[in-house]
């Protein structure tokens, strides 16, 4: 019996997953949360085969629980449900460590089929071409990165500075370098792109 952990905000698609799963033979819900703080309360009572997260949740995303269930329930295999379809979502996704991602357009065979592979020790990304557009090799240095994820913060180029031991100097040419490998027009743009694209 695959025991899943169900984790979806809103409560009538929630109940519609739990029904969904509850019916299809070699399944079971056996929690449910609406946030991330209710899903791991939810370990106390053992620990599910699969978490199927949306990433759009309250307070703590999807993507950050995703992490946090890998480190306190390494077995439990995690799958992203969302209606987020960017390649920097998928990106970010696989670095939290997830094996599956599958838009909320998904049909209800597909997403059974994937909650089975997934806990059988597959991975699971649809469209296929989320897979290949998140492949996608980043043209910043890490140190450009770095400056313009600070900037996305709403850091300015003096704090970016001191944060990084760095010369205002040099961090206004980091941010002008990004800027034109990522054929942007200001550092907005620059980090619009790269947020987009999951680089920073």
């Amino acid at each position: 019996m695959i025991k899943v952990l169900v984790v979806e905000d809103m409560q009538v698609v929630r109940a519609g997953l739990v029904a969904l799963i509850d019916a299809e033979f070699g399944m079971e819900v056996v929690a449910q949360a609406g946030d991330a703080p209710d899903a791991l309360a939810t370990l106390t009572h053992g620990v599910p085969d699969v978490a199927l997260l949306d990433i759009d949740l309250p307070g703590v995303d999807g993507l950050a629980l995703a992490r946090e269930l890998a480190g306190r329930a390494p077995s439990c295999r995690t799958v992203m449900l969302t209606a987020l379809d960017r390649p920097g979502h998928v990106r970010r996704a696989l670095d939290a460590g997830v094996a599956g991602y599958l838009l909320k357009s998904v049909s209800p065979t597909a997403l059974t089929e994937t909650v089975r592979a997934v806990a059988t020790g597959g991975r699971v990304i649809e469209p296929p071409e989320l897979a290949e557009s998140a492949r996608t090799v980043t043209p910043l240095t890490p140190r450009e990165a770095e400056v313009l994820r600070l900037a996305a913060s709403g850091a300015d180029s003096r704090a970016i500075a001191g944060d990084l031991f760095l010369s205002v100097g040099t961090v206004r040419n980091r941010l002008s370098a990004a800027v034109g490998k990522l054929h942007a027009r200001t550092v907005v743009d620059a980090i619009r792109i790269a947020e987009r694209n999951g680089w920073i």
